[in-house]
């Protein structure tokens, strides 16, 4: 596990962003972790978070344009990781869809970036659990212009079934040929307990048990 994965994990558990107990998820799921991105609120945290994003950007050597944030969670990741990436020499458009198409001043459906035929698109996300906000914003995208989306950022990647046997990372790259990139993996958090990075070792048994009972 790299240096910027270690420290990304510690700034989630720093931030109350990852947390450790017994939580009931959506899905009804009882899990003993929980991922909750609605911490991070100040300037310093998102800033942060971009250049974790962005790292992950050039580890994985993504080729994109443009990166889109979906509303409304994805806005703010996309913008963060463009001034991230910016910073570090590359410079990408970004864009963001509405709620509403607009219908005065300039109109359209995004916000930034002008999509062009062609474009290299990679949407930029918090987490993936079901893979509806991807289903959401691809026709839309599609309907302003035939962009080429290949590539999804995601901050981490839970490598748990969804209503089948695959992963929503899995189903993306199966169902529209998108990869997912994932700033860390479940995989990384066990680890990291494991390894002592984060002081939670006496949750790891019940993590091990998730995984084994939910895991992709």
């Amino acid at each position: 596990m790299t240096d910027y994965k270690r420290e990304f994990i510690r700034f989630m558990v720093e931030n109350e962003v990852l947390l450790f107990g017994d939580f009931t998820l959506k899905s009804g799921r009882k899990a003993p972790y929980f991922i909750n991105t609605g911490k991070y609120r100040t300037g310093a945290q998102i800033a942060r978070l971009g250049e974790y994003y962005a790292h992950c950007f050039h580890e994985h050597r993504i080729d994109a344009t443009t990166l889109v944030g979906p509303a409304y969670k994805g806005i703010p990741l996309a913008v963060s990781t463009a001034v991230a990436l910016a910073k570090m020499g590359t410079d990408v458009g970004f864009c963001f869809d509405r709620k509403e198409q607009k219908d005065h001043g300039e109109g359209g459906m995004f916000v930034g970036q002008t999509l062009q035929k062609g474009e290299k698109v990679c949407i930029v996300e918090d987490v993936m659990t079901s893979g509806k906000a991807l289903r959401e914003i691809l026709p839309k995208l599609k309907a302003e212009a035939d962009v080429h989306v290949f590539a999804m950022l995601i901050s981490v990647d839970r490598q748990e079934r969804g209503a089948g046997e695959k992963s929503a990372v899995q189903e993306a790259k199966e169902e529209f040929g998108i990869d997912v990139f994932s700033i860390v993996t479940m995989e990384d958090i066990l680890a990291a307990i494991r390894e002592g990075d984060i002081p939670f070792s006496s949750f790891l048994p019940a993590m091990l048990a998730y995984r084994d009972r939910y895991g992709a």
